[in-house]
This record gives structure tokens, sequence and C-alpha cells, in this order.
């Protein structure tokens, strides 16, 4: 009897003890819906509600697609990931919290956001930052609508380098669209065709151990359009359109400041930047307001 019945009790434990493959199993592609439940397994027959629920059933370097339109909440992403919410209204609602924290751990980690409306509520539990960028190696936002927050549409901090895409994407309604910050090598970010509205501060705020090159967009009603802050880091504007705004360009003492075939409009000062080491192609134009200053060295605004 002891014979037979030590193995049965050993194997009992073992078959106790052993995750099953089935709750280790995450999939390369899955699904949310604004009828889903994060109870499913998130494939496309059995969605997940929130991006929060199918983030932890979806593979490393995997995607998570909308089904159909919805709010998705608020999400922390730690891995290589894309979200895409292409052909579908795919919306996170963050009120009094950050709508999408980027922490990838890993030094190569790549996550993209794409075809997402992040928006903060106005006046009652507004949300706090649209996106905060802590770690990984490359964020990509392509077609991204950030708006309505207290803080900042797209706040960078990082202590590693890292590279930043921007691409057709929308802030409106934060003190501050874009801010660039590491403590680290240099971070390098890459502004395309997007559009920055009714910003009280810096559409664009170039921080410390930063490279901002910023081509095709428009900055208006801001308080700065675009500002280099910081000793040694460098923005690059290039057909741009900065209008209506306290100052259209400004940068700080030390920092690097080039301008190439610029539209700055009825801004209150077009260019600010003595100091810098300013750089322009003198195809740049400055029309209402004061064409503002640039150091004695600088080839000048036409």
């Amino acid at each position: 009897m002891r014979t037979t019945g030590l193995p049965l009790i050993v194997f009992g434990l073992l078959a106790f003890s052993l995750p099953t493959t089935s709750a280790q199993a995450q999939a390369t592609r899955t699904w949310v819906s604004g009828v889903g439940d994060d109870v499913n397994p998130c494939s496309r027959t059995a969605p997940c509600k929130t991006f929060a629920g199918a983030v932890s059933k979806t593979a490393a370097g995997g995607e998570i697609d909308c089904l159909d339109p919805g709010g998705f909440g608020a999400i922390t992403i730690t891995k290589s990931l894309t979200i895409d919410c292409s052909g579908v209204s795919g919306g996170i609602l963050n009120a009094s919290v950050n709508g999408v924290i980027v922490n990838a751990l890993g030094a190569t980690d790549r996550v993209t956001l794409r075809n997402l409306v992040i928006q903060g509520t106005i006046s009652v539990n507004t949300g706090l930052n649209g996106i905060r960028w802590l770690a990984g190696k490359e964020l990509y936002l392509d077609r991204v609508v950030v708006q309505g927050d207290t803080a900042i549409g797209l706040d960078v901090v990082k202590t590693t380098p890292g590279n930043l895409y921007v691409n057709h994407s929308f802030f409106s309604e934060v003190p501050v669209g874009i801010s660039l910050t590491t403590t680290g090598a240099f971070l390098v970010a890459s502004i395309d065709n997007s559009y920055f509205n009714g910003i009280s501060g810096n559409c664009v705020l170039v921080q410390s151990n930063s490279i901002a090159n910023v081509s095709n967009s428009v900055m208006a009603n801001c308080g700065t359009g675009a500002f280099v802050s910081a000793s040694g880091s460098f923005l690059n504007l290039n057909n741009n359109t900065i209008q209506n705004s306290t100052t259209g360009v400004s940068a700080a003492t030390g920092s690097n400041l080039r301008m190439s075939n610029n539209d700055l409009y009825d801004n209150s000062t077009g260019i600010s930047a003595a100091g810098a080491s300013f750089l322009s192609a003198q195809n740049n134009r400055v029309s209402g307001g004061t064409p503002g200053t640039t150091t004695a060295s600088a080839i000048p605004i036409r």
C-alpha cells in the first residue's frame, strides 16, 4: 500500500505546484472592444475590455488592436508593444491620472501608439500628463491626440538615451505640449506634420541633453512656440508655421538654435536667441509683432 500510495501523493503535489501552459500563454496579437471583458483571453472572438487587461496577455513585441470604438482606460507599458486603433475611435479618458506611462525596461524596447485619443477632462477631475516616457529605446506616436490635461501632453523624462518619433499628432489644452529631457546621453526627437494649439506655456520644450528636429508643423496660440532652454541642447526648425504666440521661438544662453524656411506670424516677439548659438538659412519670414533679438554673430532673419 505504501509503495502504491507514495507515487500518487508525489504526482499530486507536482501537479498542484507546476503552472499550466494556458496560464502562461501570451499572444502576439490581442484585441480590446467596448463590449469586451478583461476575464477573456483577448482574442478577436473574445476581446478584453481595457488596454490594462490586454497588456498582461500580450507577448513582448506584440500588438493590442481595437476591434471597435471604445474607451479603453489608462495603461502602463513595461515592454516592447504596439497599440493600434486604426479604423476605429480608440480613446483613453485619464481623469486624475496619467493617460499612458511608458516604462519599457529593456534597453532596446520599442513602443508604438497609433490612432489614439488621450483625453483629460475639462475643469473636473482633469488628467495629469497625457503620456509619460520614462524608459525604453524608442517611442513612436502616429496620429495621436492629447488634450485637456493639467501638466504636459508628452513628458519625456529619461535617464538613458533614446529616440522619439511624433508624426501627424495633435496637442491642445495643456500647459506644455511636448517636453524633452534626459540625464543620460542625448535624446533625439523627430516631430513632423504635427499641430499644437491653445497651449499656455511651451508648445515644444527642449531641455537637458536633448536634440529636437521639428518640421512641417504648426504651433499656434502658445506661450512660446518652441523653446530650447538648456545649454548644449539643440532645436532645429524647418518648414514650420509659428503664430499668434507671446514668443515664436526662444533659445537660452549656451543652447543651439537652427532655422530654415519657417513662417512666424503675429507673435508678440518673433525670435529671442540672445546668447545662443543661432544659425539661420536666411529664408525665414517674420511678420507682425517685433522680430526679436539674436546674437551679434547670428545670420540675420529676412
